[in-house]
């Protein structure tokens, strides 16, 4: 069966993660090259074993390869910074660009939320690791209800599953996730933490939501977050609640204050995850690689299907 050639610019944690994917689950894609900038990265060396064409001179150096006309959609795993440069070279060469940065160039999508609606654009970005396993559950949230003025979420990743890349770039990953609570989540308001943890042994993804809404029932919220459980783990079977759905009234007799709203008052929710990863690279407690690659590869498997059926027309 053809598939469509692709190439990982990146050789960390995430990219040879979601090489790892490809090869061993993608219906549509094949891998085409693997790129990245230090000749000693374990990505490259891996890339190299299996057969997967391989340079360390970055986005210069996947030019340079002779197969380089045949890729058609890219992977950017590196910085935000990079990706700006790395984007504007691709699309240049008519490359369709999945962005697993923190860039937001192109429209935010979360397989779960959105599905293919972006799936045409040149170029689309996946938000982030705690964006793609929580932003999920304020969207649940926002369709159960009237209204959402407040999405919080916590994303706790072990220090190891942390690459440099995610460490360059954690003001990104706020700014990036805050944006898409409000996006994508339906939030008015929204923040962002992360929070490196470095225990040993390394503790398995841990993400808590917090949403303070009106209008809606508990049990139709509770309905609406289960029903997003299961939606995220047709592509992510590691994701799952760590326990039942909190509920606290917010009294008009004891309102919160809201930064930039003021007092309010309504329902806060309290839902906490635990995102087990497939151990296709990384151990099971990176759960941030898993939910992120998996999704790039879901977004990007459904786009190649589409130019396959358009080229056996």
């Amino acid at each position: 069966m053809a598939k469509i050639p692709c190439a990982i610019i990146g050789s960390g944690n995430i990219g040879t993660d979601l090489m790892i994917k490809i090869m061993r689950m993608s219906k549509n894609l094949e891998m085409g090259a693997m790129v990245g900038i230090d000749p000693k990265s374990d990505g490259l060396a891996r890339a190299a074993r299996l057969g997967v064409p391989v340079t360390h001179e970055g986005i210069d150096g996947l030019r340079k390869l002779p197969n380089y006309g045949d890729i058609q959609i890219v992977f950017d795993a590196t910085s935000a910074g990079a990706h700006i440069h790395n984007n504007a070279i691709l699309q240049k060469d008519g490359k369709k660009v999945i962005d697993l940065t923190p860039a937001a160039i192109g429209p935010f999508t979360i397989p779960a939320i959105n599905g293919d609606a972006n799936i045409d654009e040149p170029n689309v970005n996946m938000v982030t690791c705690g964006g793609q396993a929580t932003i999920p559950m304020v969207h649940a949230v926002r369709r159960a209800t009237d209204r959402v003025i407040w999405g919080e979420i916590v994303a706790s990743i072990s220090s190891k599953s942390a690459g440099p890349g995610t460490r360059a770039n954690i003001d990104e990953f706020t700014e990036t996730t805050s944006s898409a609570i409000k996006k994508l989540g339906g939030a008015e308001h929204g923040k962002a933490i992360i929070i490196l943890n470095p225990a040993e042994p390394p503790l398995i993804m841990r993400d808590t939501v917090f949403t303070l809404s009106q209008g809606g029932s508990r049990e139709a919220i509770e309905q609406s977050i289960l029903d997003m459980v299961a939606a995220v783990q047709k592509y992510v079977p590691g994701y799952r609640l760590k326990q039942k759905v909190q509920f606290e009234n917010i009294g008009d007799n004891a309102p919160v204050r809201i930064p930039g709203v003021g007092l309010c008052s309504g329902l806060k929710t309290t839902i906490m995850l635990e995102v087990e990863g497939a151990a296709h690279y990384l151990p099971a407690y990176a759960g941030n690689l898993d939910i992120m690659t998996s999704a790039a590869l879901v977004s990007a498997d459904h786009w190649a299907a589409k130019q396959l059926q358009k080229e056996a027309a």
